[in-house]
C-alpha cells in the first residue's frame, strides 16, 4: 500500500524541522520530541489513582509512575509494565501517559511505567538495569500495589520494546517469571542492525527513522569500545530463548524496523512461543503515540487493550 495520507502529513511536519533531533543537544532533543508528541497525542483521561515511586538498587535509582483504573473491582488487579521508546536518548512516561491511562481504565489493570535513565548521561546497560530492577520490584510488590502476581504482562514501543524483550528473556531463561503477554510495538531488537533485514533499506528514505538518526542513538547509548554483541541490547541475537510468553508484535509498513519486529516473531515461534503479528499498512515508525492524528494509533491501542483483556481474563 502507499503511505497513508495521515502518515504523509505527519512526516511533512516532522521533516520540516529546521534542526533535526540528531543535531540537537540531547536535552534539547528530549524537550522537542516530547513537546511534538504531546501536542498530537490523546488528552489525558482521568484515572483512579496515580503514584510516583523511586526504586533503589545497587545500580542506582529509577523513578516509576503507577496508574490505577478509575473503576476498581474488588479482586486484585492484573499488572502491565510498559517501557516508552525514544532510542534510549529521548522519550518519557509523560509522552505515552495517555496510552497508559487508557489501558489502565479499559483493561481494568495497574500500569507501571518506568522513567528509566537516558543516554548519553547514562549509557548501556543503565536502561536495561533500570528495566530489570523495575520488573523485580513489581514482582516483589504485587501486594503493595493490590495487584495479582499471577497476571502480569509487559510491553514497550521501539527502544522500549527492546527493553521489554530483553528483560522477558532474562526472566524466562532464569525461571523467575513468565509473563501472561509480551507486547512489542515496532521493537528494536537488533541494536547494530547486524541481521541486515530488507526493511533496513528504508533507513535511507525520509521516513523519520533514518540511518543518521539510528547512528546517533547508537553512539549516545553505547561507547565505541563496547561495540559488540550483547543480548541485553540485541535480544534478537540471543541463542538461548526458552519458554517465551504469548506475544503480540505490532509493526508499521514504512518503518525501517518493520522486519526487525517480524523476524523477532519468527524467533519466538521457533522457540515454542505463540505469536500474533500485525503490520499496520501505510504507517511509519512512531505512529502509535500520535493518537489525536492517526486513526491506526487508535486501532493499535484497541488491539493491545483487547489482547490484555483476553489474557487477563484467564
Amino acid at each position: 500500500m502507499p503511505l497513508h495520507q495521515q502518515a504523509h502529513d505527519l512526516l511533512n511536519t516532522l521533516n520540516s524541522s529546521s534542526t533535526p533531533l540528531n543535531q540537537m543537544k540531547p536535552s534539547e532533543a528530549r524537550f522537542s520530541y516530547d513537546k511534538f508528541i504531546k501536542e498530537r497525542n490523546y488528552p489525558n483521561d482521568p484515572v483512579g489513582k496515580i503514584e510516583d515511586h523511586t526504586i533503589e538498587s545497587d545500580q542506582g535509582s529509577v523513578s516509576i509512575r503507577i496508574f490505577w483504573p478509575i473503576k476498581k473491582p474488588q479482586k486484585k488487579l492484573p499488572i502491565f509494565i510498559f517501557f516508552h521508546g525514544g532510542g534510549f536518548v529521548m522519550g518519557s512516561v509523560e509522552s505515552r501517559e495517555p496510552q497508559c491511562r487508557k489501558i489502565a481504565n479499559e483493561v481494568g489493570c495497574i500500569v507501571v511505567a518506568p522513567r528509566y535513565r537516558l543516554a548519553p548521561e547514562y549509557k548501556f546497560p543503565t536502561a536495561h538495569d533500570d528495566a530489570w530492577n523495575t520488573v523485580i520490584w513489581v514482582l516483589n510488590n504485587t501486594s503493595r500495589l493490590e495487584g495479582d502476581s499471577t497476571r502480569i504482562s509487559i510491553g514497550g514501543d521501539s527502544a522500549g520494546g527492546n527493553l521489554a524483550a530483553a528483560v522477558t528473556q532474562q526472566a524466562s531463561n532464569n525461571n523467575i517469571y513468565n509473563f501472561a503477554l509480551q507486547i512489542l510495538i515496532y521493537p528494536w531488537t537488533d541494536f547494530y542492525l547486524a541481521l541486515n533485514l530488507p526493511s533496513y533499506n528504508l533507513l535511507d528514505q525520509p521516513y523519520f527513522l533514518t540511518r543518521e538518526q539510528i547512528s546517533w542513538y547508537q553512539k549516545q547509548y553505547i561507547p565505541e569500545f563496547q561495540h559488540k554483541i550483547d543480548t541485553r541490547h540485541s535480544p534478537a541475537l540471543s541463542k538461548n530463548i526458552s519458554n517465551p510468553p504469548r506475544t503480540l508484535i505490532i509493526t508499521a509498513e514504512f518503518d525501517p524496523l518493520r522486519d526487525d519486529g517480524k523476524n523477532y516473531g519468527y524467533i519466538l515461534k521457533n522457540a515454542g512461543g505463540v505469536v500474533k503479528y500485525r503490520c499496520y499498512n501505510g504507517m511509519i515508525h512512531g505512529f502509535f503515540h500520535y493518537g489525536a492524528l492517526i486513526d491506526s494509533a487508535t486501532l493499535a491501542l484497541l488491539q493491545i487493550i483487547n489482547s490484555l483483556k483476553e489474557v487477563f481474563s484467564k
